[in-house]
Formats: C-alpha cells, sequence, structure tokens
C-alpha cells in the first residue's frame, strides 16, 4: 500500500469512514514519516505490526484507535526505537499483554494515556523534557516504601513539566503514591484529578505554582477549601461530579488571593458553603449547578463585589 509514499513525512487519518481498517505491514516503509495519527479509528485487529518500530524520524504518534472485535488494542514494544519522538498518544485502553519499554524516549515532551499496567513508572524520570503528563487507568508505584515515603525515588525528573492529569475509570488510587508523583511535579500549573483519592494531599505535597484545578469524582469526605486556598497563584478552580460529598465547605478570609474562576458542579451532598468576608477579592465567575441540597448564601454575593458573570 505504501510502496509508492517512501518520501512521505505527514500522514493523518482521523476518524470517519467505514469501520473495519487495517494498518498494513508496509507502514514500516515509511522510514521518513514525521507525523502519524490513527486517532478515532476501528480496526479490525486489536493488534499493530511491529514494523512501526521502523518510524525512528517520528515525532508524533497518536495511537489513540479501537478495535472493532476487543475493547483494547495490543501495541507492540517497539515505540522505545523511536527516540525522535516528542508527542505519544496511547490508545485509551491497552491489551493485557502490552508492556512498553518508553525510558529511551528523552526528547518527549507529551505523553498521554501512560498506566502502569502497561508501562514502567522508572522511565518517566528518564523524559527529562516531559511538558505534559496524562495518566489513564492504574497507577501503581512498585517496591514502594510505605513506612518512610521520602526514602522513595523521585518519580518525574523534568523541570518542564507544566501539566499533569490523571483519569482512572477502574477504581482508586493510593494517596501515598499519588502524593509521591505530585512530590515530583513542583513546577506544574496545571493539575486535573478525575479519580478516587477519598482525601486531598497535604498542601507541602502540591506545586505551588498551580494555577488551574479540576477535581472531579475524587469523593473528598473533607472539606479540600482550605488546602486550595493556600495556593498562591491559583486562578480556576473546578469541583465537579463527586469532587466532594461532604455536608460542609467553608472559605475563611482572604482564602484564594488570587482565585477568579469557581464553578461547582454536581456536588450532590453540599448542603452549606459558608464564606467570610474578605474571601475571594478576586473572583470574577461563579458557576454552580447541579447542588440540589446547596442552601442559598446571600452573604456570598454581598461579599464579592467582583463578579462579571454568575450562573446559578
Amino acid at each position: 500500500m505504501f510502496n509508492n509514499f517512501n518520501f512521505l513525512r505527514v500522514l493523518d487519518y482521523e476518524g470517519g469512514g467505514e469501520a473495519g481498517c487495517k494498518l498494513p505491514n508496509d507502514i514500516g516503509k515509511l522510514i521518513h514519516l514525521r507525523f502519524l495519527r490513527l486517532r478515532g479509528l476501528d480496526f479490525m485487529s486489536s493488534k499493530l505490526p511491529s514494523s512501526l518500530g521502523n518510524l525512528r524520524c517520528l515525532q508524533t504518534l497518536d495511537l489513540r484507535i479501537k478495535s472493532d472485535h476487543s475493547n483494547s488494542i495490543h501495541v507492540p514494544n517497539v515505540l522505545w526505537r523511536m527516540q525522535q519522538l516528542r508527542h505519544l498518544y496511547l490508545p485509551e485502553e491497552c491489551n493485557r499483554k502490552t508492556k512498553l519499554k518508553l525510558g529511551t524516549l528523552r526528547n518527549l515532551q507529551t505523553l498521554v494515556n501512560f498506566n502502569t499496567k502497561n508501562c514502567y513508572v522508572k522511565d518517566l524520570i528518564k523524559m527529562t523534557n516531559l511538558r505534559e503528563l496524562e495518566i489513564r487507568g492504574s497507577f501503581n508505584i512498585e517496591d514502594f516504601n510505605t513506612e518512610e515515603l521520602d526514602k522513595n525515588p523521585p518519580i518525574i525528573q523534568s523541570k518542564y513539566l507544566h501539566s499533569l492529569c490523571i483519569i482512572n475509570d477502574e477504581g482508586r488510587i493510593d494517596p501515598r503514591h499519588l502524593a509521591h508523583l505530585l512530590l515530583s511535579c513542583e513546577n506544574i500549573s496545571k493539575l486535573w484529578l478525575d479519580v478516587e483519592i477519598r482525601r486531598l494531599p497535604e498542601y507541602h505535597y502540591l506545586s505551588s505554582n498551580l494555577a488551574y484545578i479540576k477535581l472531579r469524582r475524587c469523593k473528598f469526605e473533607e472539606d479540600p477549601m482550605p488546602t486550595l486556598a493556600e495556593l498562591p497563584y491559583l486562578s480556576m478552580l473546578e469541583l465537579h461530579e463527586g469532587a466532594f460529598i461532604g455536608k460542609e465547605m467553608f472559605c475563611s478570609g482572604q482564602a484564594f488571593a488570587k482565585l477568579e474562576s469557581l464553578s461547582l458542579k454536581g456536588l450532590n451532598f453540599l448542603e452549606e458553603w459558608k464564606v467570610s468576608e474578605g474571601a475571594m477579592p478576586c473572583l470574577r465567575r461563579l458557576e454552580i449547578e447541579f447542588c440540589g441540597r446547596l442552601k442559598k448564601n446571600p452573604d456570598l454575593l454581598r461579599f464579592i463585589a467582583t463578579f462579571q458573570e454568575r450562573k446559578i
């Protein structure tokens, strides 16, 4: 199929068309390829060809595909050969047989759909140029010292990492593993947690550079506001479906000094939100939706005079 395209640099095949695509083995002949995107395609086979490993000039590889016959995709352990890769998007669900070595990808800047079921945590520390990391699914650290947390080696060593996203539909993540990961991400400005952890890590585990935080399905039993309020540069905060399952939240005076946008959605157990005078002095946008038990708080609108947009 690709015999006449030996000098092709970009192959972008995204969604659409009929189901039942098949990636031919001679994809490996496109040795000059820099960009390969197969996003949203339905493949006849759940196994990708090992000839992908010949594409050593690739800088962007997007494998967010699915199979007609399986919920998971088997990716051959050949990605380590692509040492020029800058951006790697793995399938949302990899086959249980998939185990990828990624430690040679030292130029990687974007890594999406990483998990410890199909990849190795120890490889992350070698990605010293990583900017964005999305973990989807399981995240467990092997040989983790639960007695002396500071004895565990760092997970991330990239000083450029600015965005961390964790999505897990399968269950909980050990909060100690999460805290240790966050401790390694000292420069991130964006954090998205869509996973059950029950308790927000203490303030000293969180990057002081955080400007945007989105929390969903975390099932916090304790009010997370006192911890989040300490973040000096936090400007946007979203607490959505099941982020907090307690009844009361409290924002003390002078809390959230830089916060400009706050969104509360789907907090079904929240009944009372107390806001002291002086809290959130820069708030411009407030959105409260699907919080059926939440009592109206007239003081909130009285205390906050900076509103430009509100949806309650």
